[in-house]
């Protein structure tokens, strides 16, 4: 399984066997490059843990910890996870900021599996008789276990004793202020838009902070030119020069618009350009990467797969703009609702599927290329406000273009054509959807869309998704698609 993993770790691998129990890592080195290898252990190697991730919050944590009489062995960001849970047990994983996935042993055979509370980090289990077995991607699984292989659902750990069970959900929120449904033209005040920006550039500068260097992925759409102005600003104040990487067709619309944001913010740019063939060819790469069909992520990872491998040979970190459309409703499909209950329960829905949607898409291309991508509008403090936020303040009705809140909030920030850009979907802003979508819809006939599509249910959309889902099967053959690949509403 570890094998099969090389990729997610190509700084080195770890592993330690006990009587009941097994675990093993491959290491991206991303904080303490040097002494941070895994499987961690405590002192005594009483406590085991290895762990996929990010704990934004370790140094308040070690800080805390080492006043106790803790002794630290690392630098590592998971080592404060591996004494709060000696210290606490597994009450401590709520106490844990940030993305992660993680598997802990004690010498006197306990065991627990956990992952973050939003599923940013990727965990599958599969359950038999009475062995169970843990991995961050479907593909490291053995052939003959796939079939019963299930996403380890976000906020819950499991122990051999207990079973599964929920150590923290997501937060329930009570709007910050009257949604003046009488007025629904109604501003909020500058106190709100200031808060939103606040708690953003916060984030940012946070998951900013890393040993090795970190750059930006820019689209030169909303969501990831805010990420790069706020990272761009913070770097100049440290007298560095952020690192941007820009993909798309020669001429289209997101590379024009990237290259726009990075002049104006005085970024160190780099464009990854390619032809249409080049597109196409990589798409059966693409499938297997990401592990999955869906038109909507196939049509955005073949870019972020390119860009992400030219990124790599600068840079190990990487921040994205990712999670914005679900907080302040970016997607088209919200544009039809106009109630805000409605529109609030909506995107709730959306941000708790993200796991096996667009954030299995984050990871998988980030892992494949040996990057650590990094989600500042999915930090816990910008995911509560935006939670708490009026919905009436998110609806697009009476003519307000989407996420007008968010573009207010950042008013002079980016040039105004950019702050202003209606959103475009990353595969159509690079002029990927329309080069896949025609390719790969012909190389189905109607006759064979209709013969195979119901091979799902919900049945396959079109000659595209089908020619997909073959690919699928072919690059991972005993997957079982109706449980664990999540599929767009539309695209």
């Amino acid at each position: 399984m570890l094998d099969r993993l090389t990729h997610r770790g190509p700084d080195g691998e770890g592993t330690r066997e006990f009587e009941n129990a097994w675990l093993g890592h491959r290491r991206l080195a991303i904080v303490d490059l040097v002494g941070g290898a895994q499987p961690l252990r405590d002192p005594g190697g009483e406590y085991w843990l290895v762990g996929d991730g990010e704990v934004y919050n370790y140094q308040r944590l070690r800080r805390e910890l080492e006043s106790q009489g803790h002794e630290f062995r690392t630098g590592a960001d998971l080592e404060s996870a591996l004494h709060l849970l000696e210290e606490h047990g597994l009450s401590a994983l709520s106490l844990l900021w940030g993305p992660f996935a993680l598997a802990g042993v004690s010498a006197d055979g306990r065991f627990f599996a956990a992952r973050d509370m939003m599923g940013i980090c990727p965990l599958y289990w599969a359950r038999h008789d009475d062995t169970v077995i843990f991995g961050s991607e479907l593909k490291a699984f053995d052939p003959d276990r796939r079939a019963v292989i299930e996403p380890f659902p976000p906020g819950h750990v499991w122990t051999p004793a207990d079973g599964l069970r929920p150590f923290r959900s997501m937060p329930t929120v009570e709007p910050v202020g009257p949604a003046a449904s009488s007025d629904p033209e109604a501003e909020p005040s500058e106190e709100v838009l200031a808060a939103i920006r606040d708690r953003l550039i916060g984030s940012v500068e946070r998951l900013m902070a890393a040993d090795v260097p970190v750059g930006a992925l820019l689209s030169g759409g909303l969501d990831s030119s805010i990420v790069t102005a706020i990272a761009a600003r913070h770097a100049h104040r440290n007298g560095r020069q952020l690192r941007t990487f820009a993909v798309g067709l020669p001429g289209s619309d997101d590379i024009l618009a990237a290259r726009q944001v990075a002049a104006e913010l005085g970024t160190e740019h780099v464009e990854r350009t390619y032809t249409e063939d080049e597109l196409i060819d990589w798409v059966p790469e693409v499938i297997r990467v990401i592990e999955s069909f869906d038109p909507q992520l196939v049509h955005s990872s073949v870019p972020n797969l390119l860009v992400s491998k030219r990124a790599a040979r600068s840079v190990k970190v990487v921040l994205i703009g990712e999670g914005a459309d679900e907080l302040f409703a970016g997607y088209s499909h919200y544009a039809r609702i106009t109630s805000e209950e409605e529109l609030h329960e909506e995107l709730l829905a959306t941000i708790r599927g993200l796991h096996i949607g667009g954030l299995q898409r984050v990871d998988r291309i980030a892992g494949a290329t040996g990057l650590e991508a990094r989600t500042p509008f999915l930090d816990l403090d910008v995911v509560e406000l935006g939670l708490s936020l009026p919905a009436q303040w998110k609806l697009t009705n009476g003519g307000r273009m989407e996420k007008w809140l968010l573009r207010k909030a950042f008013t002079g920030w980016l040039p105004e054509q950019v702050l202003w850009r209606r959103k475009a979907q990353f595969g159509q802003g690079t002029g990927a959807r329309d080069v896949l979508g025609e390719y790969y819809g012909s190389t189905v006939s109607d006759d064979e869309f209709q013969a195979g599509r119901d091979v799902l249910d919900p049945p396959l959309r079109s000659p595209e998704e089908l020619a997909y889902h073959r690919l699928f099967q072919r690059e991972l053959p005993g997957v079982d698609a109706r449980h664990l690949i999540g599929r767009f509403a539309e695209w």
